[in-house]
């Protein structure tokens, strides 16, 4: 019976010692003292209660300590609650400040915040890297068309990381610049003989103005012919012209026809009159002979002329015998 209350008494004491342990990890400041780094058991139990891991701050804090920097225990716990990254700013304050270059605390906080990774950046800010357009694609004035590779050698600007425009922009910017340069060149020719023309118009153009990056240089590394514009565009407006043409040739054909067509009816309308006044001849000399408007002597006259003239039309080809 004794031995059960034994084992609750051990079970109390193990859990006592795992939670001593647990708020109080003395291995962490024996640590921070033998690194001469100044952190209270208060502060590593207020740790454990605001739900900050004590070894996240304090090894940052011994790292910035042997690094040369003085890290406040506090910015650095208010900083891991706003959700930063508290290792990989004290990894970019100890580059900067290796590096020379002037990166505060708040500043690289800010950064880490914004979403931005700040180590990365002032590694990008000592060697600085390369980015490569896509091909981009311009017309020279002569309608020669030319696909132009360019090369961006950008570092990080620190002070600008925090609302700056990224990679995207820049190249945006590079492949307008060389569009615009190559469409202002009188000749491709020109363009190929002497690239560096285009990377220094694009570079005097200020391109990383807002960015979070700096252009140290723009290198044209490659450049071939594409079409010739000029001259395709010369030969769908002349084929365009053609087409033209001929539908108002067209036109004009149809209306020929139309306007033949029109004359052959009303050709045929004269005829139809003149045979219809014709069958009135026979009528109108009968009525005459009634009347005695006609005599037979006066008969054979018309009938004379009209023999007379059906000869010569026939003589001379313009007709036939009139009926």
């Amino acid at each position: 019976m004794l031995g059960v209350p034994l084992i609750a008494i051990l079970v109390i004491i193990i859990f006592i010692m795992i939670m001593f342990f647990y708020f109080i990890p003395l291995g962490l400041w024996i640590s921070a003292i033998a690194s001469n780094v100044k952190v209270s058991i208060m502060s590593l139990i207020g740790m454990r209660l605001r739900k900050v891991p004590p070894s996240v701050i304090v090894n940052a804090m011994i790292t910035g300590h042997k690094a040369g920097l003085n890290l406040n225990q506090e910015l650095l716990e208010a900083h891991y609650l706003a959700g930063g990254n508290v290792v990989r700013v004290v990894n970019a304050l100890i580059s900067a400040d290796k590096a020379n270059i002037d990166l505060q605390f708040n500043s690289a906080t800010a950064i880490d915040l914004a979403g931005r990774d700040v180590l990365e950046a002032v590694h990008l800010s000592v060697n600085p890297r390369v980015i490569e357009s896509p091909p981009v694609s311009a017309i020279a004035k002569d309608g020669i068309q030319l696909i132009a590779k360019a090369r961006v050698t950008v570092r990080a600007n620190i002070k600008q990381l925090v609302g700056g425009a990224g990679e995207e922009t820049i190249l945006a910017r590079v492949g307008e610049g060389v569009v615009s340069s190559i469409g202002s060149a009188q000749s491709h020719k020109t363009v190929l003989e002497n690239p560096d023309t285009i990377s220094k118009a694009v570079l005097e153009k200020g391109l990383d103005s807002g960015t979070a990056f700096e252009i140290l240089s723009i290198d044209i590394a490659d450049v071939d012919v594409g079409k010739n514009i000029g001259a395709e565009l010369q030969m769908d407006q002349a084929n365009a012209d053609k087409n033209i043409a001929q539908a108002k040739a067209e036109e004009r054909r149809s209306m020929a026809i139309a306007h033949e067509q029109e004359m052959k009816a009303l050709a045929q309308e004269a005829k139809a009159k003149v045979i219809l006044a014709e069958a009135e001849i026979p009528k109108a000399i009968s009525d005459a002979f009634k009347n005695g408007q006609l005599g037979i002597m006066d008969y054979y006259k018309f009938e004379n002329i009209k023999a007379d003239t059906d000869m010569r039309e026939s003589i001379s080809g313009k007709g036939g015998k009139s009926k």
